[in-house]
């Protein structure tokens, strides 16, 4: 008797406690990684040691003035990750009603065969694949293409001493939108010093827009892709076939409520990085 009536009154704490949990943690992953993430450690920090000073010496003044900045901070995280946020509220704001996952794995092999031929012969390559996201809010110059997406373009863009070899490729599913484009480069500070210009473009990208980048080293011929602001470094072909594949290959073809939420979940996770080579 005792349980049904536990069961009666005690699941909403329980479905808050879970709401409260699945919330923390998704934040958590959202967070971590960013350009903000060390100011908002070091500002919850700070605002931990003030309030337990406050209450020990029972500083009223200090107080009060805490409790009004907690009213502020919102806003003040808003701004502090508001690169984040717009990327974030963009992909759950435009859910593809259809994908068409042939087309999309050819698009995939397109852009494999270009890595795959360039990367041997150390070309460097900047291949940038528009999502739902125009990035031509973001990037600067370039020279309109808008031309069939086939590996034999790719490889005359970036063959050096071409003139549309130095800068970027925007690509959206079969096409080549733009050549040559100039992309915002990162403002980390954690970056080792091998991390090139080219991949700090693809991490600046990728902060700004919801866009995934793959980058062929001039320098060493190795293989990376960016995504939400992340690195990963020394991949081989049939990883990042792989993920590629995982993130513009949708397995279910749904809509509604389900795909929001697996949009939400997925936006709030961070893919981890490999150590750099």
């Amino acid at each position: 008797m005792n349980v049904w009536v536990w069961i009666e009154h005690g699941w909403r704490p329980a479905v808050e406690i879970l709401i409260l949990a699945v919330g923390i943690y998704s934040a958590f992953q959202f967070v971590r990684g960013t350009r903000g993430a060390q100011m908002l450690t070091g500002l919850l920090a700070l605002l931990l040691f003030l309030t337990i000073v406050t209450r020990l010496l029972d500083l009223k003044v200090l107080n009060v003035l805490l409790n009004q900045f907690f009213g502020v901070l919102a806003l003040a995280l808003v701004v502090i990750f508001q690169p984040e946020l717009r990327r974030m509220l963009a992909e759950l704001g435009t859910l593809p009603v259809f994908v068409s996952t042939r087309q999309q794995r050819e698009n995939i092999e397109d852009i494999i065969q270009t890595v795959d031929r360039l990367a041997p012969v150390k070309i460097g390559a900047l291949i940038a694949i528009e999502r739902n996201q125009q990035l031509a809010e973001v990037i600067e110059g370039g020279v309109p293409i808008n031309c069939e997406l086939t590996p034999e373009m790719l490889e005359t863009i970036f063959f050096p001493n071409n003139a549309l070899h130095d800068g970027g490729v925007v690509v959206r599913d079969n096409r080549i939108l733009r050549a040559a484009a100039i992309f915002p480069l990162t403002t980390r500070q954690d970056l080792a010093k091998s991390v090139g210009t080219r991949h700090r473009a693809a991490i600046g990208l990728t902060e700004e827009t919801d866009a995934i980048v793959v980058v062929v080293s001039e320098e060493t011929g190795s293989i990376a892709y960016a995504q939400r602001g992340q690195l990963t470094r020394g991949v081989t072909i049939e990883e990042l076939r792989a993920f590629l594949t995982s993130v513009l290959v949708p397995r279910i073809q749904s809509r509604g409520l389900a795909a929001w939420v697996g949009r939400l979940w997925r936006t709030t996770r961070r893919p981890g990085t490999t150590p750099e080579t």
